[in-house]
Protein backbone atom coordinates (compact mmCIF):
# COMPACT_ATOMS: atom_id res chain seq x y z
CA UNK A 1 0.00 0.00 0.00
CA UNK A 2 1.55 3.13 -1.26
CA UNK A 3 1.72 6.37 1.15
CA UNK A 4 2.38 9.80 0.88
CA UNK A 5 2.85 12.09 3.95
CA UNK A 6 2.52 9.20 6.23
CA UNK A 7 -1.46 8.56 4.56
CA UNK A 8 -2.27 5.42 2.75
CA UNK A 9 -2.99 6.27 -0.86
CA UNK A 10 -6.10 4.91 -2.69
CA UNK A 11 -5.75 6.90 -5.79
CA UNK A 12 -3.26 9.51 -6.75
CA UNK A 13 -3.05 12.90 -8.88
CA UNK A 14 -0.35 14.94 -9.87
CA UNK A 15 -0.21 18.55 -8.24
CA UNK A 16 -2.05 21.12 -9.94
CA UNK A 17 0.26 24.33 -11.22
CA UNK A 18 -0.69 28.02 -9.83
CA UNK A 19 -3.55 28.83 -12.83
CA UNK A 20 -2.43 31.08 -15.62
CA UNK A 21 -5.69 33.83 -13.85
CA UNK A 22 -3.59 34.08 -10.54
CA UNK A 23 0.02 34.15 -12.07
CA UNK A 24 -0.47 38.13 -12.55
CA UNK A 25 -3.01 39.28 -9.70
CA UNK A 26 -5.73 38.07 -7.90
CA UNK A 27 -8.23 35.46 -9.69
CA UNK A 28 -11.81 36.02 -9.18
CA UNK A 29 -13.99 33.33 -8.09
CA UNK A 30 -17.26 33.16 -7.71
CA UNK A 31 -17.38 29.76 -5.60
CA UNK A 32 -14.69 28.49 -4.36
CA UNK A 33 -14.96 25.02 -2.62
CA UNK A 34 -11.99 24.13 0.33
CA UNK A 35 -11.81 20.21 0.59
CA UNK A 36 -12.32 17.37 -1.88
CA UNK A 37 -14.14 14.60 0.36
CA UNK A 38 -17.18 13.26 -0.55
CA UNK A 39 -19.39 16.54 0.32
CA UNK A 40 -16.93 19.02 -0.73
CA UNK A 41 -17.00 16.58 -4.85
CA UNK A 42 -21.20 16.59 -4.11
CA UNK A 43 -21.31 20.28 -3.88
CA UNK A 44 -19.40 20.70 -6.87
CA UNK A 45 -21.13 18.24 -8.83
CA UNK A 46 -24.18 20.05 -7.55
CA UNK A 47 -23.31 23.78 -8.77
CA UNK A 48 -21.82 22.04 -11.98
CA UNK A 49 -24.92 20.32 -12.77
CA UNK A 50 -26.88 24.00 -12.44
CA UNK A 51 -24.43 25.45 -15.18
CA UNK A 52 -21.81 27.05 -12.46
CA UNK A 53 -17.91 27.96 -12.69
CA UNK A 54 -16.55 25.75 -9.81
CA UNK A 55 -13.25 25.27 -8.00
CA UNK A 56 -12.23 22.92 -5.75
CA UNK A 57 -9.21 23.20 -4.02
CA UNK A 58 -7.89 20.01 -1.85
CA UNK A 59 -4.35 19.73 0.11
CA UNK A 60 -3.95 16.40 -0.90
CA UNK A 61 -2.83 15.24 -4.38
CA UNK A 62 -4.54 12.15 -3.53
CA UNK A 63 -7.60 10.44 -2.27
CA UNK A 64 -7.15 8.93 0.93
CA UNK A 65 -7.11 5.15 1.81
CA UNK A 66 -8.24 4.09 5.32
CA UNK A 67 -11.02 4.08 7.48
CA UNK A 68 -13.70 6.59 6.74
CA UNK A 69 -17.70 6.10 5.83
CA UNK A 70 -18.77 3.32 4.62
CA UNK A 71 -22.40 3.42 5.10
CA UNK A 72 -24.52 5.55 2.75
CA UNK A 73 -28.20 5.84 3.13
CA UNK A 74 -31.25 5.16 0.90
CA UNK A 75 -31.88 9.11 1.09
CA UNK A 76 -27.81 10.02 -0.09
CA UNK A 77 -27.99 7.62 -2.73
CA UNK A 78 -31.11 9.28 -3.99
CA UNK A 79 -29.14 12.33 -3.93
CA UNK A 80 -26.03 10.73 -5.69
CA UNK A 81 -28.38 9.96 -8.19
CA UNK A 82 -29.30 12.81 -8.71
CA UNK A 83 -25.67 13.67 -8.89
CA UNK A 84 -24.98 10.68 -12.04
CA UNK A 85 -23.55 8.18 -9.84
CA UNK A 86 -25.93 5.97 -7.70
CA UNK A 87 -26.46 3.12 -9.84
CA UNK A 88 -22.67 2.64 -9.70
CA UNK A 89 -22.39 2.84 -5.79
CA UNK A 90 -25.22 0.22 -5.54
CA UNK A 91 -23.38 -1.86 -8.50
CA UNK A 92 -20.08 -1.64 -6.50
CA UNK A 93 -21.23 -1.28 -2.93
CA UNK A 94 -22.78 -4.07 -0.12
CA UNK A 95 -26.89 -4.01 -0.39
CA UNK A 96 -28.19 -4.10 3.80
CA UNK A 97 -31.68 -3.48 4.98
CA UNK A 98 -31.38 -6.03 7.94
CA UNK A 99 -29.88 -5.27 11.36
CA UNK A 100 -29.31 -7.81 14.59
CA UNK A 101 -28.70 -7.02 18.39
CA UNK A 102 -27.08 -9.44 20.08
CA UNK A 103 -26.24 -9.49 24.00
CA UNK A 104 -23.57 -11.26 26.12
CA UNK A 105 -22.95 -14.84 24.36
CA UNK A 106 -26.18 -15.35 22.75
CA UNK A 107 -26.47 -16.39 19.25
CA UNK A 108 -30.36 -15.75 18.59
CA UNK A 109 -30.74 -11.68 18.90
CA UNK A 110 -32.48 -10.17 21.02
CA UNK A 111 -33.70 -7.88 18.73
CA UNK A 112 -33.64 -7.34 14.76
CA UNK A 113 -35.06 -4.51 12.44
CA UNK A 114 -35.98 -4.12 8.69
CA UNK A 115 -34.41 -0.15 7.78
CA UNK A 116 -36.74 -0.43 4.47
CA UNK A 117 -40.37 -0.86 5.73
CA UNK A 118 -41.63 0.47 2.56
CA UNK A 119 -40.39 -1.22 -0.41
CA UNK A 120 -40.86 -1.25 -4.21
CA UNK A 121 -38.28 1.67 -4.15
CA UNK A 122 -35.62 2.27 -6.17
CA UNK A 123 -32.71 1.94 -3.82
CA UNK A 124 -32.51 -0.11 -0.77
CA UNK A 125 -31.88 1.10 2.88
CA UNK A 126 -28.15 1.46 3.16
CA UNK A 127 -25.13 0.19 1.36
CA UNK A 128 -21.90 -0.15 2.30
CA UNK A 129 -18.93 0.95 0.54
CA UNK A 130 -15.57 2.45 1.18
CA UNK A 131 -15.65 6.31 0.99
CA UNK A 132 -12.08 6.15 -1.68
CA UNK A 133 -15.02 4.04 -3.70
CA UNK A 134 -17.09 7.49 -3.59
CA UNK A 135 -14.93 10.07 -3.92
CA UNK A 136 -13.42 8.10 -7.04
CA UNK A 137 -16.80 8.15 -8.61
CA UNK A 138 -17.76 11.83 -7.67
CA UNK A 139 -14.57 13.00 -9.44
CA UNK A 140 -14.64 10.43 -12.39
CA UNK A 141 -18.67 12.11 -12.84
CA UNK A 142 -16.30 15.96 -11.89
CA UNK A 143 -14.17 14.59 -14.94
CA UNK A 144 -17.33 15.10 -17.60
CA UNK A 145 -17.81 19.47 -16.49
CA UNK A 146 -15.40 21.52 -18.28
CA UNK A 147 -16.75 24.08 -15.61
CA UNK A 148 -15.59 22.26 -12.27
CA UNK A 149 -12.16 22.35 -11.73
CA UNK A 150 -10.13 20.25 -9.43
CA UNK A 151 -6.87 22.01 -7.80
CA UNK A 152 -4.40 19.15 -6.51
CA UNK A 153 -2.41 19.80 -3.20
CA UNK A 154 -3.62 23.50 -3.26
CA UNK A 155 -4.39 24.20 0.43
CA UNK A 156 -5.98 27.52 1.73
CA UNK A 157 -3.46 28.94 4.95
CA UNK A 158 -5.55 32.69 5.17
CA UNK A 159 -9.22 34.01 4.62
CA UNK A 160 -10.48 37.46 5.04
CA UNK A 161 -14.07 37.84 4.52
CA UNK A 162 -16.04 40.71 4.06
CA UNK A 163 -19.63 41.51 3.37
CA UNK A 164 -19.16 40.80 -0.20
CA UNK A 165 -16.82 37.74 -0.52
CA UNK A 166 -13.77 36.66 0.56
CA UNK A 167 -9.89 36.76 -0.11
CA UNK A 168 -8.21 34.12 -0.18
CA UNK A 169 -4.58 32.43 0.14
CA UNK A 170 -3.90 29.20 -1.40
CA UNK A 171 -0.57 27.63 -0.98
CA UNK A 172 1.55 25.28 -3.60
CA UNK A 173 4.37 23.20 -4.20
CA UNK A 174 4.98 26.26 -7.13
CA UNK A 175 4.16 28.73 -4.45
CA UNK A 176 0.90 30.93 -3.48
CA UNK A 177 -1.63 33.02 -5.26
CA UNK A 178 -4.41 34.80 -4.14
CA UNK A 179 -8.11 34.49 -4.73
CA UNK A 180 -11.12 36.48 -4.66
CA UNK A 181 -14.15 34.30 -3.95
CA UNK A 182 -18.02 35.45 -4.28
CA UNK A 183 -18.66 32.73 -1.97
CA UNK A 184 -16.09 29.96 0.13
CA UNK A 185 -18.09 26.72 0.97
CA UNK A 186 -15.77 24.95 3.74
CA UNK A 187 -16.08 21.34 3.25
CA UNK A 188 -12.63 20.42 4.68
CA UNK A 189 -13.67 18.23 7.55
CA UNK A 190 -13.39 18.28 11.25
CA UNK A 191 -10.75 19.81 12.10
CA UNK A 192 -11.55 22.76 9.35
CA UNK A 193 -8.45 24.65 8.97
CA UNK A 194 -10.95 27.39 7.44
CA UNK A 195 -13.21 27.22 10.62
CA UNK A 196 -10.22 27.48 12.42
CA UNK A 197 -8.77 30.66 10.79
CA UNK A 198 -12.08 32.45 10.92
CA UNK A 199 -11.73 31.92 14.89
CA UNK A 200 -14.97 29.75 15.20
CA UNK A 201 -15.61 26.74 17.24
CA UNK A 202 -17.57 23.38 18.30
CA UNK A 203 -20.18 23.41 20.74
CA UNK A 204 -21.25 20.38 22.26
CA UNK A 205 -20.32 16.92 23.68
CA UNK A 206 -17.21 14.72 23.55
CA UNK A 207 -17.46 11.36 25.39
CA UNK A 208 -15.04 9.25 27.48
CA UNK A 209 -14.85 6.46 25.75
CA UNK A 210 -12.22 5.12 23.04
CA UNK A 211 -13.47 2.80 20.17
CA UNK A 212 -11.21 0.61 18.15
CA UNK A 213 -11.62 0.39 14.02
CA UNK A 214 -10.02 -2.98 12.37
CA UNK A 215 -10.67 -3.25 8.83
CA UNK A 216 -10.14 -6.80 7.96
CA UNK A 217 -10.79 -9.04 5.00
CA UNK A 218 -11.32 -12.60 4.89
CA UNK A 219 -13.34 -14.78 2.87
CA UNK A 220 -15.82 -16.51 4.77
CA UNK A 221 -19.70 -15.83 4.08
CA UNK A 222 -21.39 -14.35 6.48
CA UNK A 223 -24.49 -12.69 6.25
CA UNK A 224 -24.60 -8.76 4.96
CA UNK A 225 -26.35 -7.56 8.21
CA UNK A 226 -25.82 -5.21 10.43
CA UNK A 227 -24.19 -7.41 13.25
CA UNK A 228 -24.20 -5.48 17.14
CA UNK A 229 -23.25 -7.11 20.39
CA UNK A 230 -23.28 -5.59 23.82
CA UNK A 231 -21.35 -7.58 26.40
CA UNK A 232 -19.50 -9.66 24.07
CA UNK A 233 -17.73 -13.13 25.35
CA UNK A 234 -14.77 -11.83 23.68
CA UNK A 235 -12.49 -8.64 24.21
CA UNK A 236 -14.32 -4.76 24.32
CA UNK A 237 -17.46 -4.01 25.65
CA UNK A 238 -19.18 -3.53 22.38
CA UNK A 239 -18.66 -5.09 18.93
CA UNK A 240 -20.08 -4.16 15.14
CA UNK A 241 -19.56 -6.08 12.34
CA UNK A 242 -20.22 -4.24 8.25
CA UNK A 243 -19.56 -5.79 5.70
CA UNK A 244 -17.71 -3.59 2.82
CA UNK A 245 -17.06 -4.67 -1.21
CA UNK A 246 -14.00 -6.49 -1.97
CA UNK A 247 -14.07 -8.96 1.43
CA UNK A 248 -13.18 -6.26 3.94
CA UNK A 249 -15.21 -6.14 6.68
CA UNK A 250 -15.55 -3.56 9.61
CA UNK A 251 -15.31 -4.64 12.75
CA UNK A 252 -15.63 -1.53 16.00
CA UNK A 253 -14.64 -2.54 19.08
CA UNK A 254 -15.50 -0.72 22.50
CA UNK A 255 -12.21 -0.18 24.23
CA UNK A 256 -13.37 2.11 27.34
CA UNK A 257 -11.28 5.28 28.22
CA UNK A 258 -8.05 4.36 30.70
CA UNK A 259 -6.29 2.94 28.14
CA UNK A 260 -2.92 3.63 26.07
CA UNK A 261 -3.64 4.22 22.37
CA UNK A 262 -0.33 3.49 20.88
CA UNK A 263 -0.73 -0.01 22.12
CA UNK A 264 -4.41 -0.18 21.35
CA UNK A 265 -3.86 -0.16 17.41
CA UNK A 266 -0.54 -2.52 17.66
CA UNK A 267 -1.97 -5.29 15.39
CA UNK A 268 -0.78 -8.19 18.16
CA UNK A 269 -2.79 -5.99 20.67
CA UNK A 270 -5.71 -6.10 18.26
CA UNK A 271 -5.65 -9.72 17.47
CA UNK A 272 -7.50 -11.02 20.32
CA UNK A 273 -10.36 -8.94 19.86
CA UNK A 274 -10.91 -9.83 16.18
CA UNK A 275 -9.99 -13.73 16.76
CA UNK A 276 -12.18 -13.47 19.67
CA UNK A 277 -15.20 -12.25 16.89
CA UNK A 278 -14.26 -14.15 13.81
CA UNK A 279 -13.17 -17.41 15.94
CA UNK A 280 -9.86 -18.59 15.95
CA UNK A 281 -9.92 -20.70 12.52
CA UNK A 282 -10.45 -17.71 10.01
CA UNK A 283 -7.89 -16.33 8.21
CA UNK A 284 -7.77 -12.45 7.96
CA UNK A 285 -5.52 -9.92 6.69
CA UNK A 286 -5.60 -6.10 8.24
CA UNK A 287 -6.63 -3.54 6.28
CA UNK A 288 -6.65 -0.47 8.71
CA UNK A 289 -6.17 -0.27 12.49
CA UNK A 290 -7.81 3.17 14.51
CA UNK A 291 -8.97 4.50 17.50
CA UNK A 292 -11.65 7.11 17.41
CA UNK A 293 -13.60 9.38 20.29
CA UNK A 294 -17.14 9.92 20.05
CA UNK A 295 -18.10 13.23 19.48
CA UNK A 296 -21.47 15.44 19.10
CA UNK A 297 -20.96 19.09 18.04
CA UNK A 298 -21.66 21.38 16.19
CA UNK A 299 -20.83 25.13 15.12
CA UNK A 300 -23.51 27.46 16.16
CA UNK A 301 -24.17 28.81 12.73
CA UNK A 302 -23.17 27.75 9.57
CA UNK A 303 -23.36 30.53 7.58
CA UNK A 304 -20.89 33.25 8.35
CA UNK A 305 -21.90 36.42 5.45
CA UNK A 306 -19.96 34.66 2.09
CA UNK A 307 -18.26 31.89 3.93
CA UNK A 308 -20.72 28.63 4.48
CA UNK A 309 -19.89 25.53 6.62
CA UNK A 310 -20.89 22.25 5.40
CA UNK A 311 -20.54 18.51 6.26
CA UNK A 312 -18.54 17.95 9.07
CA UNK A 313 -17.16 21.58 9.29
CA UNK A 314 -20.04 22.37 10.55
CA UNK A 315 -20.69 19.15 12.58
CA UNK A 316 -19.44 16.18 13.98
CA UNK A 317 -21.45 12.99 15.28
CA UNK A 318 -20.23 9.47 16.68
CA UNK A 319 -20.03 7.01 13.64
CA UNK A 320 -22.82 4.97 15.75
CA UNK A 321 -25.80 5.39 13.12
CA UNK A 322 -24.14 6.35 10.02
CA UNK A 323 -25.10 10.02 10.65
CA UNK A 324 -22.04 11.69 9.42
CA UNK A 325 -21.42 11.80 5.88
CA UNK A 326 -24.99 10.85 5.69
CA UNK A 327 -25.60 14.11 7.63
CA UNK A 328 -23.07 16.30 4.63
CA UNK A 329 -24.97 14.67 2.23
CA UNK A 330 -28.18 16.38 3.29
CA UNK A 331 -26.36 19.47 3.85
CA UNK A 332 -25.32 19.96 0.02
CA UNK A 333 -28.55 19.21 -1.00
CA UNK A 334 -30.08 21.69 0.76
CA UNK A 335 -26.93 24.63 0.29
CA UNK A 336 -26.55 23.70 -3.75
CA UNK A 337 -30.04 24.78 -5.50
CA UNK A 338 -30.09 28.04 -3.14
CA UNK A 339 -26.78 29.06 -3.78
CA UNK A 340 -27.44 28.98 -7.19
CA UNK A 341 -30.64 30.97 -6.85
CA UNK A 342 -28.80 33.48 -4.80
CA UNK A 343 -25.90 33.78 -7.95
CA UNK A 344 -28.29 34.35 -10.83
CA UNK A 345 -30.28 36.41 -9.27
CA UNK A 346 -33.46 34.49 -8.64
CA UNK A 347 -33.54 34.72 -4.71
CA UNK A 348 -32.45 37.66 -2.28
CA UNK A 349 -29.13 36.20 -0.39
CA UNK A 350 -31.99 36.20 2.88
CA UNK A 351 -32.70 32.31 1.15
CA UNK A 352 -29.14 31.35 2.06
CA UNK A 353 -30.08 31.90 6.07
CA UNK A 354 -32.97 29.19 5.15
CA UNK A 355 -29.42 27.10 5.04
CA UNK A 356 -28.44 27.73 8.02
CA UNK A 357 -31.65 27.31 9.95
CA UNK A 358 -32.60 24.24 8.36
CA UNK A 359 -29.54 22.41 8.36
CA UNK A 360 -28.25 23.18 12.23
CA UNK A 361 -31.87 21.60 12.62
CA UNK A 362 -30.55 18.59 10.91
CA UNK A 363 -27.05 18.42 12.94
CA UNK A 364 -29.51 18.80 16.43
CA UNK A 365 -31.78 16.36 14.90
CA UNK A 366 -28.37 13.63 14.15
CA UNK A 367 -26.30 14.71 17.53
CA UNK A 368 -29.46 14.12 19.36
CA UNK A 369 -30.28 10.99 18.15
CA UNK A 370 -26.16 9.83 18.33
CA UNK A 371 -25.90 10.95 22.13
CA UNK A 372 -28.66 8.84 23.02
CA UNK A 373 -27.09 5.91 21.30
CA UNK A 374 -23.73 6.70 22.79
CA UNK A 375 -25.25 6.86 26.33
CA UNK A 376 -26.78 3.46 25.60
CA UNK A 377 -24.24 1.94 24.48
CA UNK A 378 -21.42 3.61 27.08
CA UNK A 379 -23.56 3.78 30.30
CA UNK A 380 -22.17 6.81 32.39
CA UNK A 381 -22.85 5.06 36.03
CA UNK A 382 -23.54 1.51 37.57
CA UNK A 383 -27.51 2.51 37.62
CA UNK A 384 -27.51 3.77 33.53
CA UNK A 385 -25.83 -0.04 33.14
CA UNK A 386 -28.95 -2.02 35.07
CA UNK A 387 -31.60 0.13 32.92
CA UNK A 388 -29.67 -0.70 30.39
CA UNK A 389 -29.29 -4.55 30.75
CA UNK A 390 -32.49 -4.71 31.57
CA UNK A 391 -33.89 -3.64 28.48
CA UNK A 392 -31.96 -5.88 26.33
CA UNK A 393 -33.18 -8.96 29.02
CA UNK A 394 -36.81 -7.77 28.19
CA UNK A 395 -36.08 -7.04 24.66
CA UNK A 396 -35.96 -11.10 24.05
CA UNK A 397 -39.84 -11.53 24.94
CA UNK A 398 -41.75 -8.07 24.50
CA UNK A 399 -41.81 -6.33 21.55
CA UNK A 400 -43.37 -3.09 23.06
CA UNK A 401 -39.52 -3.04 24.75
CA UNK A 402 -37.14 -3.44 21.67
CA UNK A 403 -37.78 -0.13 20.56
CA UNK A 404 -35.70 1.05 23.36
CA UNK A 405 -33.04 -1.08 22.38
CA UNK A 406 -30.38 1.82 21.03
CA UNK A 407 -27.30 0.08 19.30
CA UNK A 408 -27.28 3.39 16.80
CA UNK A 409 -30.42 5.18 15.58
CA UNK A 410 -29.63 4.84 11.82
CA UNK A 411 -29.81 7.57 9.31
CA UNK A 412 -32.73 8.86 7.58
CA UNK A 413 -33.50 12.17 6.36
CA UNK A 414 -35.01 14.95 8.68
CA UNK A 415 -37.82 16.68 7.67
CA UNK A 416 -37.60 20.64 7.65
CA UNK A 417 -40.41 20.74 9.85
CA UNK A 418 -41.38 24.38 11.16
CA UNK A 419 -39.31 25.71 7.96
CA UNK A 420 -39.91 28.96 6.88
CA UNK A 421 -39.73 27.84 3.15
CA UNK A 422 -42.76 25.22 4.02
CA UNK A 423 -46.93 26.88 3.19
CA UNK A 424 -49.66 25.15 5.14
CA UNK A 425 -51.74 24.50 2.01
CA UNK A 426 -54.74 22.44 3.48
CA UNK A 427 -52.60 20.05 5.20
CA UNK A 428 -55.30 18.82 7.71
CA UNK A 429 -57.17 17.00 5.02
CA UNK A 430 -54.63 14.90 4.26
CA UNK A 431 -54.35 11.03 5.98
CA UNK A 432 -50.95 10.27 4.75
CA UNK A 433 -48.08 11.22 2.40
CA UNK A 434 -45.17 13.07 3.03
CA UNK A 435 -46.13 16.68 5.28
CA UNK A 436 -44.39 19.86 4.18
CA UNK A 437 -40.64 19.38 4.82
CA UNK A 438 -40.67 16.13 4.13
CA UNK A 439 -38.74 14.44 1.25
CA UNK A 440 -40.58 12.68 -1.34
CA UNK A 441 -41.13 8.95 -1.28
CA UNK A 442 -40.18 6.91 -4.12
CA UNK A 443 -43.04 4.70 -6.00
CA UNK A 444 -42.57 2.67 -9.40
CA UNK A 445 -44.57 4.25 -12.43
CA UNK A 446 -44.58 3.33 -16.22
CA UNK A 447 -43.87 -0.12 -15.37
CA UNK A 448 -40.36 -0.13 -14.71
CA UNK A 449 -39.22 3.63 -13.67
CA UNK A 450 -38.97 5.31 -10.36
CA UNK A 451 -41.15 8.48 -8.99
CA UNK A 452 -37.97 10.41 -8.13
CA UNK A 453 -36.18 10.46 -11.61
CA UNK A 454 -38.92 12.00 -13.04
CA UNK A 455 -38.52 15.17 -10.81
CA UNK A 456 -36.10 18.28 -12.17
CA UNK A 457 -33.66 20.14 -10.47
CA UNK A 458 -35.42 23.28 -10.36
CA UNK A 459 -39.20 23.11 -8.53
CA UNK A 460 -41.47 20.59 -9.51
CA UNK A 461 -45.09 20.15 -9.16
CA UNK A 462 -46.65 16.79 -8.69
CA UNK A 463 -50.08 16.79 -10.03
CA UNK A 464 -52.11 13.26 -9.68
CA UNK A 465 -54.74 13.99 -11.99
CA UNK A 466 -55.73 13.52 -15.81
CA UNK A 467 -57.45 16.84 -16.63
CA UNK A 468 -54.83 18.51 -19.19
CA UNK A 469 -56.10 21.78 -18.31
CA UNK A 470 -54.89 21.93 -14.69
CA UNK A 471 -51.55 20.42 -15.60
CA UNK A 472 -51.25 23.86 -17.92
CA UNK A 473 -52.80 26.03 -15.34
CA UNK A 474 -49.98 24.55 -12.91
CA UNK A 475 -47.55 25.55 -16.02
CA UNK A 476 -49.12 28.80 -16.47
CA UNK A 477 -48.82 30.01 -12.29
CA UNK A 478 -45.08 28.32 -12.31
CA UNK A 479 -44.12 31.13 -15.28
CA UNK A 480 -40.50 28.34 -16.50
CA UNK A 481 -39.49 28.42 -12.27
CA UNK A 482 -39.96 24.57 -12.56
CA UNK A 483 -42.23 21.72 -13.70
CA UNK A 484 -45.23 19.90 -13.93
CA UNK A 485 -45.04 15.63 -12.92
CA UNK A 486 -48.41 14.59 -13.67
CA UNK A 487 -49.17 11.15 -12.32
CA UNK A 488 -52.49 9.25 -13.38
CA UNK A 489 -54.24 6.34 -12.48
CA UNK A 490 -53.59 2.68 -14.29
CA UNK A 491 -55.30 3.07 -17.49
CA UNK A 492 -55.86 6.91 -17.54
CA UNK A 493 -52.64 7.61 -18.74
CA UNK A 494 -52.26 10.35 -20.85
CA UNK A 495 -49.53 10.60 -23.35
CA UNK A 496 -47.51 13.27 -21.03
CA UNK A 497 -48.29 11.99 -18.04
CA UNK A 498 -46.89 9.07 -15.67
CA UNK A 499 -48.94 6.07 -14.55
CA UNK A 500 -49.07 4.91 -11.38
CA UNK A 501 -49.76 1.29 -12.70
CA UNK A 502 -49.52 -0.37 -8.83
CA UNK A 503 -51.65 2.48 -7.25
CA UNK A 504 -48.37 2.77 -4.60
CA UNK A 505 -47.89 6.36 -5.81
CA UNK A 506 -51.51 7.38 -4.83
CA UNK A 507 -51.44 5.66 -2.00
CA UNK A 508 -47.75 6.85 -0.93
CA UNK A 509 -49.13 10.40 -1.20
CA UNK A 510 -52.46 10.63 -0.04
CA UNK A 511 -53.88 11.29 -3.18
CA UNK A 512 -56.89 11.54 -5.02
CA UNK A 513 -57.74 13.09 -8.43
CA UNK A 514 -56.85 16.67 -8.61
CA UNK A 515 -54.10 16.41 -5.35
CA UNK A 516 -50.98 18.97 -5.81
CA UNK A 517 -47.57 18.57 -4.14
CA UNK A 518 -44.87 21.77 -4.23
CA UNK A 519 -42.12 20.13 -4.48
CA UNK A 520 -38.16 22.38 -3.84
CA UNK A 521 -35.56 21.32 -6.13
CA UNK A 522 -34.20 19.10 -3.62
CA UNK A 523 -37.19 16.81 -3.39
CA UNK A 524 -38.58 17.85 -0.38
CA UNK A 525 -42.26 18.97 -0.12
CA UNK A 526 -43.00 22.56 0.37
CA UNK A 527 -46.83 22.64 0.15
CA UNK A 528 -49.19 20.34 -0.64
CA UNK A 529 -53.36 20.17 -1.57
CA UNK A 530 -55.57 18.13 -2.05
CA UNK A 531 -57.23 20.28 -5.03
CA UNK A 532 -55.63 22.64 -6.95
CA UNK A 533 -55.80 26.51 -6.44
CA UNK A 534 -53.85 28.80 -8.38
CA UNK A 535 -53.27 31.60 -5.38
CA UNK A 536 -51.97 28.86 -2.88
CA UNK A 537 -49.70 27.55 -5.66
CA UNK A 538 -48.38 31.42 -6.77
CA UNK A 539 -47.94 32.20 -3.38
CA UNK A 540 -46.47 28.71 -1.78
CA UNK A 541 -43.35 29.54 -5.03
CA UNK A 542 -42.61 32.54 -3.92
CA UNK A 543 -42.25 31.60 0.00
CA UNK A 544 -40.22 28.21 -0.90
CA UNK A 545 -38.07 30.57 -3.04
CA UNK A 546 -37.38 33.06 -0.40
CA UNK A 547 -39.05 35.94 -1.93
CA UNK A 548 -41.35 36.88 0.15
CA UNK A 549 -43.02 35.04 3.40
CA UNK A 550 -46.33 33.03 2.62
CA UNK A 551 -49.39 35.46 3.35
CA UNK A 552 -53.24 34.31 2.89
Amino acid sequence: MMNIDGIPVWKEYPPSSIPDSASSGTEHLETLIVGGGPVGLSLALDLGRRGRRVVVVNALPFIPRGSKAICFSKRSLEIFDRLGIGDRLVEKGVVWDKGKVFWKAENDPVYEFDLLPIKDQKYPAFINIQQYYVEEYLLDEISTYDNIQIRWRHEVVAIAPDQHGADVTVETPEGSYSVRADYVLACDGNKSPVRTMLGLDFQGRVFEDNFLIADVKFKEKWPTERWFRFDPPYPGWSSLVHKQPDDVWRLDFQLGWDIDRQEAIKPENVEPFVSGLLGPDVDYDFEWISLYTFQCRRMEKFVHGHVIFAGDSAHVVSPFGARGCNGGMQDIDNLGWKLDAVLDGKAPEALLQSYNDEATHVADVNILNSTRSTDFITPKSEMARVFRDAVLDLAREHSFIRPFVNSGRLSVAVPYAGSSLNSEGNDEEFQTGPEPGAPLIDAPVNGNNWLLNQTTEAFNVLYFGSKQEVKSEIENCLQGQGAVIQVTKGGEGAPTGLTDHTGLAYARYGADEGCVYLVRPDQHVAARWTQFDPGALTRALACASGRKAQTG
